[in-house]
């Protein structure tokens, strides 16, 4: 429609208006935007009845090539009709997700890709917590999904890196890694989708993609809670009859495009971290 078709509709809704009609005219554009003339009302009413009759036709297809085109089987000898789908049809498919817990962390995962993918999801949530800026979690945390023959030197490891305090102090928390009054301190990874990169009896490579929320929620906040995007592949053992981590390299992205939102409140965002729970994951 063009700037003179909006004032000619205008004002022909003001004149119906002071006639007491009750009803606004809308008046069409002279020719089709998408290159065709006006057609009269025959000719759409022909338009019409084509386009229903082609999805008729689409519908009739698509519940053909759903039923595989086999009439035998939906139709009984005497012609009536036969039974209706196996319930089989719509159960859920994959290996029965993990039922129980180590340190507070899924384990047992299934012997096979599938397995390996769950466990690096579930992994990746453990490693990248809040949980693992206090000792004794950290503790716990590495102990669970590091192979048993790593994870003493892995503690060692991560013990000096997590109490360096200008490392602490670059992130907003105190030397003991606590945050300081009045603030909430948040770290939390959401995966997003995994991916086998190589999977064998003993060994598996798995790509997490995932977004991180990291930083301070509260008034005095230096370091706002903000999120980050990443993909880390997970080098995975069967060891202990679970499937366990032995190295991880980290990189960033893929980063997806930002939608235009106005960022919530340091109020808003400790109550959402404090409220919502995060997931464990199995597919």
């Amino acid at each position: 429609m063009t700037p003179g078709d909006e004032h000619d509709y205008g004002e022909s809704a003001r004149s119906d208006e002071g006639h007491g009609y009750g009803r606004t005219r809308l008046r069409l554009p002279e020719n089709d935007p998408y290159g065709g003339a006006r057609r009269g009302g025959r000719s759409s009413s022909r338009s019409l009845v084509t386009v229903v009759g082609v999805v008729v036709v689409l519908i009739a297809a698509i519940a053909f090539a759903n039923r595989g085109g086999d009439d035998s089987s939906s139709t009984s000898a005497n012609g009536s009709a036969g039974a209706g789908p196996d319930a089989t049809s719509t159960a859920p498919t994959g290996t029965r997700p993990v039922q129980s817990k180590t340190g507070g962390i899924p384990s047992g995962y299934a012997h096979d890709a599938q397995g390996a993918q769950s466990a690096a999801a579930n992994y990746a949530v453990a490693l990248g917590s809040a949980d693992m800026f206090v000792t004794t979690l950290r503790h716990q945390i590495v102990d669970t999904v590091y192979a048993p023959a790593l994870a003493a030197g892995k503690q060692a490891a991560l013990d000096t890196a997590y109490s360096s305090e200008a490392f602490l102090s670059n992130i907003g928390l105190d030397k003991d890694g606590t945050a300081p009054a009045g603030q909430s301190f948040v770290s939390r990874v959401i995966p997003v989708g995994t991916k086998v990169k190589a999977s064998g009896t003993s060994n598996a490579t798995v790509e997490v993609w995932y977004t991180s929320l990291f930083g301070l929620s509260g008034q005095a906040s230096t370091n706002p809670v903000s999120e980050s995007w990443f993909t880390t592949t997970y080098q995975l053992q069967w060891a202990d009859n679970d499937w366990k981590v032995t190295d991880f390299q980290q990189k960033d992205g893929p980063v997806p495009v930002g939608r235009d939102q106005q960022a919530s409140t340091a109020d808003d965002m400790t109550k959402a971290v404090e409220e919502y729970g995060g997931f464990t994951y199995a597919r």
